[in-house]
């Protein structure tokens, strides 16, 4: 019993440890170069698709469940206004990438779309985005065929003077 219990206290303190680590952000520059997986910091919620760090970028991959909701989800970042620019592109056919404040990532109800869905057409992507409040931001990509994919590269994410 005693073995037990310590195990659960060492797992719960890794759990803890790892979360601790993961700081409100007021800048996020990312070129996912020496991702080997998802960023510990970051999170990937792909539901029955996938959504993976390689070949030095974020994959976004249909498989055979298009439609299917896409985030990747930054570390917290501070209230503010920022200016996002990241590289897209995609496979072929329709693919579109929409902006979330998220306030708390397990609550679906806490995510506030805050820029539009827009097509990804292979050029870089600038937004300009306020978070009234520390927020995650969410990159929410949909896409509509089979073995589809969109690749993601070079995150900015700089305050605004």
């Amino acid at each position: 019993m005693r073995k037990i219990v310590f195990t659960g206290i060492i797992t719960l303190g890794g759990f803890l440890t790892t979360q601790a680590q993961c700081k409100t952000v007021s800048t996020l520059t990312e070129n996912f170069d020496t991702w080997k997986d998802i960023n510990k910091c970051w999170t990937a919620q792909q539901g029955k698709a996938m959504l993976y760090a390689s070949d030095k970028k974020v994959i976004f991959y249909s498989m055979k469940d298009p439609r299917e909701n896409m985030y990747l989800v930054t570390p917290k970042i501070k209230a503010g206004k920022y200016t996002l620019s990241l590289d897209l592109s995609d496979n072929g056919g329709e693919t579109t990438l929409e902006l979330f404040s998220i306030g708390n990532t397990s609550d679906t109800k806490s995510y506030t779309s805050i820029a539009k869905p827009a097509k990804i057409t292979g050029n870089k992507k600038v937004y300009t985005i306020s978070l009234k409040k520390d927020s995650y931001l969410g990159l929410k990509v949909l896409l509509s065929g089979v073995h589809q994919a969109v690749y993601m590269d070079n995150f900015s994410l700089k305050p605004e003077k």
